[in-house]
């Protein structure tokens, strides 16, 4: 998401139609375009001899596609897209891009490795960056791949030289949260391997926009210890990946927790060797010109479930998904620009009014300061102490006025912090300390976050509206300002307002211009009785919504489900201007839409990434089509093993970039 600037003739959209590009090219901003296209001229021809006009860029529509259903199943059990976008211009005129998917790969694939020779993509490695193999069918033993690739940046790198670029050097850092299955498809591995990410190097056509994958690259993890369950990610202002890593390990059970000793077994050969508080931060991965990466990470934004984060315009402040039953809003105030190794934690407080009605008024958002501290401090921390160092847990009411009642990661819990643990308990627990201090740790699924810069206006999923959020439910304690009359399975879509001149609650100016200062329903799903394709969401209206990604310059709003409500996930369009809300791809059924990055504009082309994960993931709602998709899918993605990496493009037609 960039920040807004003046739109000028040079930023000439230069749509066009070869297969993989968006056809959002430098016009998205300002020049002329040609009516409908026609003709089979080049791109390149048509910019040299088409004469200028003074005709601006004034919006962007979508049009909604039809849900699949049983009468095409083969779009059921695909990428599939019927959408087209409308560019509108100043001068009344038009065009119309029908636009398609193209993936780079489908995980389990051979890739260049830019050495001459292949690497597995999606591949899973240890510590020691040697593969990690499924010997769960004796016979075939094989490299572990993700079917889960998901948080995606597309970026830049100055002076970038790649062997293979012809034209223009482009990345794509591309994270995989997990696999589902080992190949014998009983064995669980979710959480179980060391999550891979990998830098992707595409050459970018000058004169097309077209991304070609010459270089693969594995991110050596082993400076980190590794990494855990890397779900969504954002492009930092700076040009660097944030990752993350989703559903933090229990510290005081994770010696006998079967997952963890899984996960630690596979990355360091021991199933004690890995310690809790290594997981559950921010990891940065830096591109370096050659294409490889460098990585670190942050253990000063808290450790909580972290879903992505999204910086806001200052480059300072950090708003954080936090995809947790008992989930908070949590923001992170760096001391310095460009720089997240060191600031302070503050997490929010929900005041009166509350509502899932978009038409009600928001509920005020006040600010807990939790604490100060660098990342190089807390990882001390996270080295030199044990739980039991940090606080006392009970499972069970102790009767002793020194323990507090609190709701944390979905369980009730009794805790006493031991003296002058603050800090380790801030950055450390941060879930069980937030509650302690009195946040509002009510909301369940707290996923994707992005920013709308123009109107100050952040925007937030919450995959369900359930459990810890419904009044009278054990897990809604009162008093914590997130209450709801009854259950929403199909979540919501909520927009915080962004001001500066906030304090804290106790007394003290949070040094930012982007502090949300209320909470309000957007878009909210509706749950239904099943339908006859097995829906218990409304198709029609998002359901479940997870990854979110804000354009600038389309003033629209991207939205990836991640739903077991509907047969099939989507990938939708909002605009905020309009409140058009556009249907604009379908995932393969039992398929999660992730790795939405929306790119204003990279060397005068616009992107959508878009990736999905885990197709054949069979639930009940699918008992109606599953025999029928089920063989589709396993022909399309590898036995249903494979997910793809990819990006929205325009359809193959001849597309003029220039207005005759």
């Amino acid at each position: 998401m960039t920040t807004k600037s003046p739109l000028s003739r040079r930023q000439a959209l230069k749509f066009l139609a070869s297969a993989p590009l968006l056809p959002l090219g430098p016009a998205l901003a300002s020049s002329l375009l040609s009516g409908c296209g026609g003709g089979s001229d080049s791109v390149a021809a048509a910019a040299v001899e088409a004469p200028k006009t003074t005709a601006s860029f004034a919006s962007v529509s979508f049009s909604s596609m039809p849900a699949p259903n049983l009468t095409t199943p083969a779009a059921m059990a695909t990428t599939s897209v019927g959408s087209t976008m409308t560019v509108n211009y100043s001068d009344a005129s038009k065009v119309d891009y029908k636009l398609a998917y193209q993936p780079f790969f489908i995980t389990g694939d051979r890739v260049p490795d830019g050495n001459g020779g292949t690497i597995l993509a999606g591949g899973y490695v240890d510590i020691y960056n040697q593969p990690i193999i499924d010997s769960s069918v004796p016979a075939s033993p094989r490299q572990f791949f993700s079917d889960s690739p998901d948080g995606t940046s597309l970026l830049t790198v100055p002076n970038a030289k790649v062997n293979g670029v012809k034209g223009n050097a482009v990345f794509a850092v591309v994270q995989f949260e997990y696999t589902s299955l080992a190949q014998d498809g009983v064995t669980n591995m979710y959480g179980r391997l060391p999550s891979p990410i990998a830098v992707l190097t595409l050459d970018q056509d000058p004169a097309t926009g077209k991304l070609a994958l010459v270089k693969y690259h594995n991110v050596d993890t082993s400076s980190v210890n590794g990494l855990w369950i890397t779900c969504g990610a954002s492009l930092s202002p700076w040009g660097t990946h944030l990752s993350s890593e989703e559903y933090e390990p229990n510290a005081f059970s994770a010696a006998t927790d079967a997952q963890f000793r899984a996960f630690s077994k596979n990355l360091y050969g021991s199933e004690t060797a890995a310690n809790p508080y290594h997981y559950g931060h921010l990891p940065e991965v830096t591109v370096n010109p050659d294409g490889t990466a460098s990585i670190k990470k942050h253990y000063c934004l808290g450790r909580i479930s972290h879903e992505l984060v999204q910086v806001m315009p200052d480059n300072r402040t950090v708003m954080m998904g936090d995809d947790a039953t008992n989930s908070g809003y949590f923001i992170f105030v760096a001391d310095r620009e460009k720089d997240l190794s060191s600031g302070t934690l503050y997490v929010a407080k929900v005041g009166a009014g509350f509502s899932l009605d978009p038409n009600a008024g928001g509920a005020p958002l006040t600010w807990i300061r939790l604490g100060s501290a660098s990342s190089a401090e807390v990882q001390r921390l996270a080295t030199t102490l044990r739980p039991t160092d940090i606080m006392d847990v009970k499972t069970a009411d102790p009767a002793d006025p020194a323990y507090t009642r609190v709701a944390a990661n979905g369980r009730i819990e009794w805790i006493r912090l031991m003296p002058g643990m603050e800090k380790a308990a801030a950055f450390l627990e941060t879930h069980r300390y937030a509650a302690l201090v009195g946040a509002s740790m009510g909301f369940t699924k707290m996923e994707g976050t992005t920013v709308n810069a123009r109107d100050k206006v952040a925007y937030s999923a919450l995959q369900n509206c359930q459990s810890s959020m419904v009044a009278g439910n054990a897990l809604n304690l009162p008093g914590n300002g997130v209450s709801i009359p009854g259950q929403l399975a199909a979540g919501a879509v909520m927009a915080l307002n962004l001001k500066g001149g906030v304090q804290d609650t106790g007394g003290a100016a949070i040094n930012s211009e982007w502090m949300p200062v209320d909470l309000k329903a957007l878009l909210v799903g509706q749950d239904i009785p099943a339908d006859a394709l097995g829906n218990t969401a409304n198709p029609d209206k998002v359901a479940n919504p997870d990854n979110l990604k804000f354009s600038e310059k389309m003033r629209t709003l991207f939205i990836g489900e991640d739903s077991s409500q509907h047969v099939n996930n989507f990938l939708w369009a909002y605009n905020v201007d309009t409140r058009q809300l556009a249907r604009i791809m379908s995932i393969p059924s039992g398929g999660e839409s992730t790795g939405l990055h929306a790119v204003d504009e990279i060397n005068g082309w616009t992107y959508i990434m878009s990736n999905f994960q885990h197709a054949g993931d069979w639930l009940p709602i699918h008992s109606a089509v599953k025999s029928t998709l089920d063989p589709l899918i396993k022909a399309n993605y590898r036995n249903a093993f494979g997910a793809a990496v990819g990006y929205l493009t325009a359809d193959a037609s001849a597309i003029r970039t220039t207005k005759a």
